[in-house]
């Protein structure tokens, strides 16, 4: 199916040059008595490079129709990643190209979506937060007086972030997966 370049919105899908492109970025530019045209950020499932292209307002792209689906994350070994499908039990394997720097959040029983095109997994989805176990971390300084004074803690999963000083090994942490950052302590 064809859609215009005019309706472009950000996350749409599209064939373009034989390869799947997510819309990234779109503006509609008008210059005096020139054409309007969109300047489009495409980018490449396949490689996460960012192309920019110009097309005319009526242009027509194909459409690619993405199939998402509910996953739960079993374990990993080496580079492989094994999901269950939370609807028929089915397991998946999944490489490292695929689940990508995600696998920093992952620990078992977490569910995630996974994004397919023409039957093929290409993107995971995380939730927009986890809780995480402190593995491991410094000493917190006695008399440390700065408020905004942290420390880099390791987590269970292996990912290293910045924590503040009261933080302790064994405290479970909220973590917000598109930055990385601390968000908070999870009450007991």
């Amino acid at each position: 199916m064809g859609i215009r370049a005019i309706d472009l919105r950000r996350g749409i899908a599209v064939e373009y040059n034989n390869k799947l492109y997510v819309v990234h970025d779109f503006a509609k530019v008008s210059k005096g008595n020139w054409r309007s045209f969109m300047q489009v950020k495409l980018k490449d499932t396949q490689t996460g490079s960012i192309i920019e292209q110009r097309f005319r307002v009526d242009d027509t792209l194909e459409q690619a129709f993405l199939e998402q689906k509910a996953v739960e994350y079993l374990y990993s070994d080496g580079n492989t990643h094994h999901f269950m499908d939370m609807t028929d039990f089915e397991q998946l394997e999944l490489s490292g190209d695929v689940v990508g720097d995600a696998v920093q959040y992952l620990k078992p029983n977490t569910q995630v979506q996974i994004t397919m095109y023409q039957g093929k997994p290409f993107s995971v989805e995380l939730p927009n937060t986890v809780e995480l176990e402190v593995k491991d971390c410094p000493p917190s300084i006695k008399g440390a007086t700065v408020s905004n004074v942290g420390k880099d803690a390791t987590l269970e999963t292996g990912l290293v972030i910045n924590l503040p000083d009261f933080i302790t090994k064994g405290t479970i942490v909220r973590v917000d997966t598109r930055t990385g950052e601390y968000l908070g302590r999870v009450n007991d």
